[in-house]
This record gives structure tokens, sequence and C-alpha cells, in this order.
């Protein structure tokens, strides 16, 4: 799950081990501004230790919103690259093995130039991440002009950074979102669908590229290139297709995060049962009464960008 932090960090984490959940994703810091704390919070150490003595197999800190990695136009591009720099630099304070972020928008300068910075920022940011520390990139839901919305993108970006680095493009890794898959008009909602662009990503960049699955059912229409997530089961993509993702067994080894809403609100614990029971085989799943799509702003802050 991708739990808030503002109750401490070792409160997520004991949360996350309470539900079941054996992957805990993060932020580091406000997500919504540029400004960083100077250094990590005192129980940070205290929190490495109990993820690794509890089974925390994977903790990813998600990098802040404003990052922007196609942008050209100052003085955002600059703080752009400068934040994820941060972000990976502090990962290891975590105990974090990846750092997860969004790609960005061309804002009007169109995808080519677009694709050039994300390429020429990501080898500056793989450059100065830490040994163990995986760099991983989101698809979009494409809506404006963002960028990364086709999986053929995903491959021009991974193509470019491997012609430009000496080292590091080894720790470069991408994250498919199901919700933002869905916008972008790819229909996992069958077994066929989620086999169609398991095998595609396969196809291009390779399954050991893939390091992050953010399993999220959605809101929005196939296609509608808008990003709006739901608990899992009880979107538009439905159980089938976020069970054969889960079952699927070429991704045995990828981390699955959940960003569904109403996480601090006892919701997590919900969906968390809910992704094991279609792990185990469930094509169908209880109806989630009318409260359960009335949680409130500030645990929906995560799923509403």
């Amino acid at each position: 799950m991708h739990l808030g932090v503002a109750g401490g960090l070792l409160r997520a984490a004991r949360r996350s081990r309470q539900i079941g959940a054996r992957a805990l994703q993060i932020f580091s810091d406000n997500p919504t501004a540029w400004r960083r704390r100077p250094e990590a919070p005192l129980e940070a150490p205290a929190f490495v230790d109990y993820g690794a003595s509890q089974g925390l197999e994977t903790i990813a800190i998600h990098a802040s919103y404003l990052i922007n990695l196609a942008g050209i136009f100052e003085p955002f591009a600059s703080q752009s690259r400068a934040g994820l720099i941060v972000e990976v630099q502090r990962a290891p304070l975590y105990g974090a093995s990846v750092v997860n972020t969004h790609i960005g928008s061309h804002r009007g300068v169109g995808a080519e130039v677009g694709l050039e910075r994300i390429i020429s920022n990501v080898r500056a940011v793989l450059a100065e991440a830490p040994a163990g520390v995986k760099l991983v990139l989101e698809n979009s839901s494409g809506g404006g002009d963002l960028l990364g919305s086709r999986i053929e993108e995903l491959a021009l970006i991974l193509s470019g950074v491997e012609a430009g680095v000496d080292a590091g493009a080894d720790r470069l890794g991408f994250c498919l979102d199901t919700a933002h898959l869905w916008g972008a008009g790819y229909d996992i909602s069958s077994m066929s669908g989620v086999v169609e662009v398991v095998d595609r990503f396969e196809s291009l960049l390779g399954l050991d590229r893939l390091a992050l699955v953010h399993l999220n059912d959605s809101r929005s229409l196939l296609g509608s290139r808008t990003d709006r997530h739901e608990h899992i089961g009880a979107g538009k993509i439905g159980p089938v297709g976020l069970g054969a993702l889960l079952r699927d067994q070429r991704l045995a080894k990828t981390t699955f995060i959940m960003e569904t809403p109403g996480a601090d609100e006892g919701w997590d614990a919900v969906n968390m049962r809910r992704a094991w029971m279609l792990w185990g085989g469930a094509v169908e799943l209880t109806v989630l009464p009318p409260k359960a799509f009335r949680t409130t702003r500030r645990s929906t802050l995560l799923v509403r960008r």
C-alpha cells in the first residue's frame, strides 16, 4: 500500500504489516511543495530497522508531484532535476530501494523535445543515484501534454538512456499504473487484454525493467485520458482484469503497490483483502457500501491528481 506518514514513519510501517502488506510506498516529504526538509526524520533509522525485521520486502518513495522531467521552462526544469536527485540520494535513509516518479508534460513544446529532455534528466539523475537505488518512471494516462502513456514511448526513453550513459542504466526501471493504462486506452478488463499489455512491455522493454505495478481500479472511462483511482474491483476495470494481472506468473517478482482511496479511513485493509482474493482466483468481489465512495478529500488527495 501507499500509506501516509503524517502520523509518523513507524506508524505507516506498522499499519502496512497489520494489513498484511509486504511492500510500502511513502512520500519522503510534502508531495506538493518544492521545499525539502534538510534531513530525514529522527525516526527514520527505527523505521528502517522495523521494516527489515518485519519482512517489508520493498520500500518505495514516490517523488514529488511537482517534478516534470519533460519540462524546459525555468526555474521548474532545474527544480525538477535537482528535486529528483535529492529523492534518490535520500532514499537509503528510508531503507528505500525504489524512487518512483511521474514522467511529466512537454507543456506545448512537442513530444520530441519533451522526450529528449526526459532522457537527459534521467541520465543526470542516474549519475547521482547511490548504488542499490532504482529510478522508476511511471506511465501516464496521457491527458493534456503528458508523456509516457504509451508503452512505445517508455521504450524510446529506455533506448535513449541506454545509448547515452556509461553506467547506471541498469538501475532504470518502469512502473505500470493500471488506472493510467486504462485512461490511456489499454483495455485491461479481461485476461486477454492483460496478456496483451504484459506481452507488449516484455517485447519492447523486458520484464526485468518492470519494477512496480500500481494496482488500482479506475473511475474513468476507457481511453478518457483521465486518472481517477478506485477501490480494487469496484471500478471500470473490474476484478477479472486486475486478478489476471495479479496471477500472471511472469510478474511473480514484481512489486505491486495499491494507491486506492480512503487509506487513512480503514479502506486500506479492505483493498488488501480484495487483492488477495483476486490473487487467490476470485473473479467476483462483494459490492462495497456507499460510504466507500464518500472518502474525505484528505484521504483521496493521493489519487486525485
